[in-house]
């Protein structure tokens, strides 16, 4: 059984983990725009995977017989300065959710929720992950600057990202 307190929270979570799937295709549509293929792949793919992060969350609320409620989601920007303005967007983005992550885990020790706090430490390894991904383009972006070549070659790398769900409980 999960406490309310709890529910409301990780309903929260769901709805914060909805906005970052709703911001990265909005990132997504913004590098199409620019004729960034790849840059809009890699946030295509960031898209896949806050949706699973959501759907993680929604079957645990399920799984402790609480009940899910969905809110409103915010609408995300749709343009930024440029391809180095979105992935910072991205980055800062990250942080604000692992902050949010660490929130859940404070509340679920404080509850003795020891369910909840396992089950959050998944998030806290993914979001070491998701922060460490969006720095690394941001680092890249900065050394190439303006130089077109080097914004070419980064967008056919981001090309390359491919989606791959994450491993179910006890497999090997």
């Amino acid at each position: 059984m999960i406490s309310k307190k709890m529910q409301e929270a990780l309903n929260g979570q769901i709805n914060s983990e909805f906005y970052s799937a709703y911001l990265y295709l909005s990132m997504v549509a913004y590098f199409e725009s620019i004729n960034l293929p790849g840059f809009a792949n890699w946030m295509r793919v960031q898209t896949q995977e806050e949706h699973i992060h959501t759907m993680k969350i929604y079957d645990y609320v399920n799984e402790r017989n609480g009940r899910v409620t969905l809110k409103s989601i915010a609408e995300p920007p749709s343009e930024w300065e440029s391809p180095l303005a979105a992935f910072e967007a991205a980055y800062q983005h990250e942080q604000k959710v692992t902050g949010l992550v660490n929130g859940l885990i404070n509340l679920a020790i404080e509850e003795k929720d020891h369910a909840a706090n396992m089950f959050l430490q998944w998030f806290v390894n993914e979001q070491v992950e998701e922060e460490n991904s969006a720095e690394t383009v941001v680092q890249k972006l900065k050394l190439i600057a303006d130089a077109p070549g080097g914004r070419y070659m980064l967008d056919s790398e981001m090309a390359q990202r491919v989606f791959t769900p994450p491993a179910v409980e006890g497999e090997k």
